[in-house]
C-alpha cells in the first residue's frame, strides 16, 4: 500500500520507518532538508517541501495514496493548515495528529474523524493498523508477544471458541470478545465497545464482533490473513 507522511519529527519518522519496514511504499515530507537527508535510506522516498504550500503539496501523488498522515506536532498552526489543504485537495483518507484538546476540537469541526496522539508507541500501533485493515488496535506486551484487537473472521461467525479451536490452530489465546454498537451523541454517530468478559469455550463468535488476541505477532497475522 502507499502512504504519505507529512512532517518527519519524532512521530512522523517513527511511523514512516515502521511502515517501510512492513513493506509499504512511503513518501515522507518535511521542511527541513537535514531531516529529509537523514531518513532517505530508512523511508522509501523522502522529499523536502513546505506542507502548507498548495502547489508543493499538489505535486505529491495524493490521489494514488491509501492515506495521508499529518504528522506535524509542535507547530499546531502548520498542522491545521496542512490538514485543511489536504482535505481541499480531495484526499480520500486523512489521519491527523492531535497534541491538544483545542486542536482535536478543530479537527472534528473539519470532519477529520481519524486522528492519533503523538507517542512513538501510537505510531507503531497505527503502522500495524495500516499494514492490515482487519487489525483494529494493538500493543506490544514484550518484544515477542502482542495483544491485537481484530474483526472476527467470517469463517468463524456463528461458532463457539471450542469449535473454532484457534489456540490449537494458530497458537493464539482469545482473551475476550467485544461487541461494537453505534450510538448517536451530539448529532454524531459514535462507536461504543463492550467486552463480554473473560472468553470461555462456549463464547459465541458473532458477525461484526471483535476478538482480543494474545500471542506472537506472526501467529496472529497468520490467523488474520488466512481466514479473512
Amino acid at each position: 500500500m502507499k502512504y504519505i507522511v507529512l512532517g518527519l519529527g519524532h512521530f512522523g519518522r517513527s511511523l514512516g520507518i515502521h511502515l517501510t519496514e512492513l513493506g509499504h511504499e512511503v513518501i515522507g515530507a518535511d521542511l527541513k532538508i537535514q531531516i529529509v537527508e537523514q531518513l532517505k535510506d530508512k523511508i522509501t522516498h523522502t522529499v523536502c517541501l513546505d506542507t502548507t504550500d498548495r502547489e508543493a503539496v499538489s505535486s505529491l501523488p495524493l490521489k494514488d495514496s491509501d492515506a495521508v498522515i499529518i504528522a506535524i506536532g509542535e507547530d499546531e498552526g502548520a498542522s491545521l493548515l496542512t490538514t485543511a489543504l489536504v482535505k481541499q485537495l480531495g484526499v480520500k483518507r486523512i489521519i491527523g495528529r492531535v497534541v491538544s484538546d483545542l486542536q482535536k476540537t478543530v479537527m472534528e469541526a473539519m470532519q477529520i474523524d481519524e486522528y492519533i496522539m503523538p507517542e512513538e508507541e501510537a505510531a507503531e500501533r497505527l503502522a500495524m493498523r495500516l499494514d492490515n485493515v482487519d487489525i483494529v488496535d494493538s500493543f506490544k506486551v514484550s518484544d515477542r508477544y502482542s495483544i491485537i484487537e481484530t474483526k472476527v473472521p467470517s469463517k468463524y461467525v456463528g461458532m463457539t471458541l471450542r469449535d473454532a479451536d484457534l489456540t490449537n490452530r494458530y497458537k493464539v489465546i482469545v482473551l475476550t470478545t467485544v461487541t461494537v454498537t453505534d450510538a448517536v451523541a451530539k448529532g454524531k454517530t459514535v462507536h461504543r465497545k463492550e467486552a463480554s468478559g473473560i472468553a470461555k469455550s462456549d463464547t459465541l463468535l458473532c458477525e461484526n464482533d471483535l476478538l482480543v488476541l494474545f500471542g506472537e505477532l506472526s501467529d496472529i497475522k497468520k490467523l488474520i490473513e488466512k481466514e479473512s
